[in-house]
């Protein structure tokens, strides 16, 4: 017999990080939304530059302020927790590709800066 009768097994695709990037970016924008009103302003001034262009910002989603901090927190855990979950258990099973060091590094980093805009436009809400 020879190798050409053989059953092709396929290969495992490299896990993509689509969904969690999705997440954290809709949880980083309701982050934004909620901490526009008090919180950037003050950090942005306490840096010398200038956040006159955040009230346009504040006027859409200070009434929304409540929904958009449950938002950002429901989708950065969300993203978060399909982050590592991919890369725990479907992408870095033996003979499997895992993300790139640079997506790794760009949703931790997001996930990092939607955090601190949630602690921050919840402690200034």
């Amino acid at each position: 017999m020879t190798d050409r009768f053989r059953p092709a097994v396929p290969e495992r695709a490299p896990a993509s990080d689509t969904g969690a990037l999705l997440l954290v970016a809709g949880g980083l924008a309701a982050a934004f939304g909620a901490a526009s009103c008090c919180a950037l302003p003050i950090f942005l001034s306490s840096l010398g530059l200038g956040s006159a262009w955040l009230v346009t910002v504040a006027w859409f989603a200070a009434p929304h302020r409540i929904a958009l901090l449950i938002a950002a927190v429901a989708c950065l855990v969300g993203g978060g927790a399909l982050f590592l979950w991919r890369r725990r258990v479907v992408a870095c099973t033996p003979g499997s590709v895992c993300g790139g060091p640079a997506t790794t590094a760009l949703l931790t980093s997001t996930l990092l800066v939607g955090a601190v805009l949630v602690v921050l436009g919840y402690l200034y809400a």
